[in-house]
């Protein structure tokens, strides 16, 4: 580990000497000055991790030293020392770069304090650098960012279906960002100098959205005072992106089917048909098998769009991705908002929250999260108290706990089922996950008073499948009577 390197620069010889006794027991490297000239020179020589720089100097002082110190070492934080901490000494050395300044007499805890905050910041600092370096190299797929072997993955397949005009559906949950995915295919495909139009499929009703699609003539419904060319027409030469494909209703699916196959379609209230050259992409965050199971969407269809599938993981299964994502947003956030927040950076409390945090909303719940501490952080660097309530209130030490007690539990069960089978065959796997699943399941219906709809709807499972749990879970009794 590196040993951090303080300057002192007084000329007192007794403060240097105290000075250098309590850092050294500390565990810091010293250096000392006893002038404004010597300690540039130093600081020019051996860069200096901190400086303490006396105000009151013999030669040059140590205030009107403050800007050669700021052009040598431009990220060196600065501690002033004055005898006497007037406004108008403290405001002179905030204003010429200083850190904080320290007011005589001096208390070693104090001091030591100033010290690891400052250094504290400094690293946060030069990581976030570290990290913004590494995100401008990252950036290179569109606006996608991640370093996490499964991201690494996803750069690998929009590589290799990038040059081809083949189908790709992307899935994933909300806020994993599938446009991003599909907006990269696009930039990385021959297509790239064409359009790219992007629909929503959920987001309108039926009749609006195949005249989105497909655009309409005058006159086709009430409201059609003109002719109107839809997304797929003015997708022409590039890509439509249909998001949320499984949103839509099946009255519009055959037709999509088509256009999808012969890359032809008719306005709505017309008869003349429309050729376009287009790529199409898909995006969902449904398990479009059980839409087609319960006859919601078209198997054809599936197996149209599904040449390729592309599956972004959730913000929880990538946490190693989170501070470059931080990274990122931060530096949106000195974009566009301006002097207040251009250096704008997050404590390392703040920031093992947002490691311990599970992401529900995932990349898109992180963005909303990280505009939301900037607006109350104020400039200041980004404290957990600038957090949503319920990121906070996520107690990480209690889930740390139960997790780590029923990670010991379970790795005992399965230790102790092993011994008994003694390297025979077995289905300990089931066995032990059949346990797992009958003590949530009575846990949830005691809970609720037996009440199956509320704790079907509570656990994420249906009706059928809690049943078919309470079902397994009864004791098995009287089988030979009947």
């Amino acid at each position: 580990m590196k040993v951090a390197k303080i300057l002192v620069v007084d000329d007192e010889q007794a403060i240097c000497w105290a000075f250098s006794q309590l850092f050294k027991n500390e565990g810091y490297e010293v250096l000392i000055a006893a002038s404004a000239e010597d300690g540039l020179e130093i600081a020019e020589r051996e860069t200096p991790d901190i400086a303490l720089i006396d105000v009151q100097l013999s030669g040059v002082s140590g205030l009107d030293a403050m800007p050669r110190f700021r052009e040598i070492a431009p990220d060196m934080p600065i501690l002033m020392i004055t005898a006497h901490g007037t406004m108008e000494t403290a405001i002179e050395a905030m204003r010429r770069g200083a850190y904080n300044y320290l007011t005589k007499p001096l208390h070693n805890e104090d001091v030591l304090q100033q010290v690891r905050n400052a250094l504290k910041t400094t690293s946060l600092s030069r990581e976030v650098k570290d990290l913004r370096a590494e995100l401008d190299q990252a950036s290179s797929l569109d606006s996608l960012i991640g370093k996490s072997p499964c991201m690494q993955e996803i750069y690998k397949k929009i590589g290799a279906v990038a040059g081809s005009d083949t189908s790709v559906i992307v899935t994933g949950e909300s806020g994993t960002g599938k446009e991003l995915v599909a907006r990269a295919i696009h930039r990385y495909s021959n297509r790239a100098k064409g359009p790219f139009i992007a629909v929503n499929c959920a987001s309108m009703p039926e009749p609006l959205l195949e005249s989105e699609l497909y655009g309409h003539v005058k006159g086709a419904f009430t409201g059609a005072h003109r002719d109107r060319i839809g997304k797929g027409e003015a997708a022409h030469d590039g890509t439509l992106f249909l998001d949320e494909i499984g949103e839509m209703p099946l009255s519009i699916q055959a037709k999509l089917l088509r256009f999808i196959e012969k890359k032809r379609f008719e306005r709505v209230g017309s008869t003349e048909t429309i050729e376009v050259n287009v790529r199409i992409l898909t995006a969902t965050n449904r398990e479009l098998s059980k839409r087609i199971q319960k006859g919601l969407f078209r198997e054809d269809l599936f197996f149209r769009l599904n040449v390729i599938s592309i599956e972004l993981p959730p913000l929880r299964r990538r946490k190693e991705d989170i501070p470059l994502l931080i990274a990122r947003f931060l530096k949106l956030a000195a974009i566009t908002g301006g002097q207040r927040v251009r250096h704008q950076e997050i404590s390392q409390d703040a920031m093992r929250h947002m490691l311990r945090y599970d992401w529900p909303g995932n990349v898109r719940e992180l963005r909303n999260t990280i505009e939301h501490a900037v607006l109350l952080a104020r400039g200041v660097p980004i404290q957990p108290e600038h957090l949503p309530s319920h990121l906070i209130n996520t107690s990480p030490e209690l889930a740390d706990t139960q997790e780590s007690q029923l990670q010991i539990a379970i790795a005992d069960m399965t230790a102790a089922a092993l011994d008994n089978l003694r390297g025979g065959p077995g289905n300990i796997f089931r066995e032990i996950m059949s346990n797992v699943e009958n003590a949530v399941v009575r846990t949830a219906m005691d809970r609720l008073g037996g009440n199956q709809v509320k704790a079907s709807r509570l656990l994420g499972i249906s009706r059928n499948t809690l049943r078919k749990l309470i079902s397994n879970d009864q004791p098995e009794t009287g089988k030979a009577d009947r």
